[in-house]
């Protein structure tokens, strides 16, 4: 029986992440997060591992012909599970011909593509409103999530604080990123039929819940 494949897509702070690991360890499937994949060839000091992280080492990014090499690797070590979810690779369209081109070489495809749609108007309260404690990493929600005391975190009593990358401005170039260079994933699948649209201003349960009945 051939693996089946899943890309999950969705707008920065669709709760994307969370989701792949649920989602994957409740229907067997085999995560492919490329930060996760790129981490573990480090720590393993795979050839490709070791690659990667001279580009790492000095702030590079990793060229997109070498994470490709260590996603086709991965497939290959693991043809005889349930399927395959990816999470943040392709990003676009030329990602996705070199991803079609190696699942080829498998003789698979993708089956549908897990999309996350959240309103940007959605995206900028929640992540505006997420708080992380500096000390112990936990992270809280001003409106979801609130600390018994007021900005400060529960276990260290340590004032809580907004990251960069929760900051209005730094949101609204990401959302502005994904809607130029990712959204167009959707719309090309859309035409093959492939998608499965879930409503991500659900709670985090609903959408899992949502995405598993359609999977």
């Amino acid at each position: 029986m051939k693996s089946k494949i899943y890309i999950l897509i969705g707008p920065p702070g669709a709760g994307k992440g969370t989701q792949a690991k649920n989602i994957a360890n409740t229907k067997g499937f085999v995560l492919i997060s490329t930060g996760d994949l790129l981490r573990e060839n480090v720590e393993k000091k795979t050839e490709l591992g070791q690659i990667a992280k001279s580009f790492m080492d000095k702030g590079e990014f990793v060229p997109i012909d070498l994470v490709a090499k260590i996603i086709k690797a991965n497939i290959e070590q693991n043809l005889n599970k349930n399927g395959f979810l990816f999470d943040g690779f392709p990003r676009d369209l030329s990602q996705n011909i070199l991803l079609d081109g190696m699942l080829k070489e498998f003789d698979l495809e993708v089956d549908k593509v897990i999309y996350i749609d959240v309103k940007d108007e959605a995206i900028l309260e929640r992540l505006t409103n997420r708080r992380v404690c500096p000390k112990c990493k936990k992270v809280y929600h001003m409106k979801f999530n609130k600390p018994k005391k007021d900005e400060l975190c529960d276990d260290c009593g340590v004032a809580l604080a907004t990251r960069d990358d929760d900051k209005p401005e730094v949101i609204k170039n990401r959302l502005a990123t994904y809607h130029k260079v990712t959204h167009p994933l959707v719309e090309h699948f859309e035409k093959l039929g492939k998608v499965i649209r879930i409503d991500g201003s659900k709670s985090p349960k609903e959408v899992e819940n949502e995405i598993i009945s359609n999977i």
